[in-house]
């Protein structure tokens, strides 16, 4: 049976966006699947979206740069393919009526195109990090009450949502993500200090962004993972746990009361996560890439290092302390990191930036102000911790 659904990609243009659209492209192409793409949604990167565009003929093409609408109208001339531009017009694409939505814009822009796809009742496959670590239960809520529902796409993530029994919910006894270590995973602290920004986007395993390499480098990407699963599998901190695997075939792990352990084994590709959420209840057959224990030889594991990895220890006390603490930890790292990319502070300062900004707040102060919508207390926690962070950033500037 040929597998049918019509789509909106958010963040088509970044790398989880493209292994959408090339895993959709790999599916037609076998048979297995036929695809309506109803809206693509973009940064700034106009030549990749018009390629894009070309390909799959959306209804709407949204880039978020309103400075690029006329480049972009010009660019889809003749195509019968409407353009827009701005915020405004994201969260409308991203409420449009579909099957399916790729939720892949990057950093805490995520958030309100989220939220606006999780209204419509459509199942949403979940690469923004931000939208469940600042708002995880009312989102989920959301997209429940609607009649939809959110599945994970990050590796470690959908492989928990691949091998959580959900008759044996109530008898897991703790997750273990898994993490590659990153570029830095050998190299003591004194050695760090001296990280380059093309160093830190080095990834050994995947091909990411900038802003997500440099998480993996500062395994803040593997907090945020923590503060995501507790919300996505109602585990507290204390039974998620994080175990280092240079190999990064197995994608995580779940133990049950009995002693079992589960996992979920496969080449480090995107495009697998991406496939079961959007088959999902079904499996989707494409020319995915074959995992050859034998070939591998070996598969090692080895404890994550809080100390010389400090992004790990501070996301966990955010998720113990719960409220705005974890999106305070966001919103700080977001800002760290691209002072870092900038080149305005070093490596180890990302972490020192975050730790400072969590301190300010306390998880307390920084939704002061905010009304009782979830969406809006998180967007006012996030611009006060934004501001925070770049206080701190400041500070080190000029010390």
């Amino acid at each position: 049976m040929t597998l049918r659904r019509r789509v909106s990609v958010l963040g088509s243009t970044g790398s989880v966006g493209v292994s959408t659209l090339d895993l959709m492209d790999k599916a037609e192409t076998a048979g297995t699947a036929a695809f309506e793409v109803e809206a693509l949604v973009a940064g700034r990167n106009l030549a990749r979206v018009v390629e894009q565009a070309r390909r799959w003929r959306p209804r709407v093409v949204v880039v978020a740069d309103e400075t690029r609408l006329a480049d972009l109208r010009d660019a889809l001339a003749g195509l019968g393919v409407e353009a827009a531009a701005g915020e405004g017009a994201v969260i409308d694409a991203a409420s449009r009526p579909v099957d399916w939505v790729m939720a892949a814009v990057v950093g805490a822009a995520g958030l309100k195109p989220t939220w606006a796809a999780a209204r419509t009742g459509a199942v949403i496959a979940l690469a923004n990090k931000e939208s469940l670590v600042c708002c995880g239960p009312a989102l989920l809520a959301t997209a429940r009450a609607a009649g939809g529902s959110v599945i994970p796409v990050d590796s470690e993530h959908s492989a928990v949502f691949q091998v959580l029994q959900p008759p044996c919910a109530d008898k897991v006894a703790r997750i273990v993500l898994t993490a590659s270590g990153g570029p830095f995973r050998t190299w003591a602290t004194e050695r760090m200090a001296a990280v380059t920004p093309e160093q830190a986007v080095a990834h050994p395993n995947w091909s990411m962004g900038a802003k997500i390499s440099v998480d993996s480098a500062t395994m803040a990407n593997k907090g945020l993972e923590m503060v995501e699963a507790a919300y996505l599998f109602g585990l507290g901190a204390d039974r998620i746990d994080v175990v280092v695997h240079p190999q990064s075939i197995v994608h995580s792990l779940v133990e049950y009361a009995d002693g079992s352990t589960l996992a979920q084994l496969g080449p480090p590709d995107m495009r697998t996560p991406i496939a079961c959420a959007l088959a999902w209840p079904d499996r989707l057959a494409w020319p995915a890439p074959k995992l050859d224990l034998a070939a591998l030889g070996s598969l090692t594991f080895e404890p994550a290092d809080e100390v010389r990895f400090p992004m790990l220890r501070l996301a966990r006390a955010a998720l113990r302390e719960g409220g705005a603490a974890p999106g305070v930890f966001n919103a700080a790292n977001e800002v760290a990191v691209q002072a870092f990319l900038d080149r305005r502070i070093g490596f180890l300062d990302i972490a020192a930036t975050v730790a400072e900004t969590l301190d300010r707040d306390s998880g307390r102060g920084f939704s002061a102000g905010a009304d009782g919508d979830p969406l809006e207390v998180a967007l006012e926690v996030d611009r006060a911790a934004r501001r925070a962070a770049q206080e701190a950033v400041g500070r080190r500037l000029a010390a």
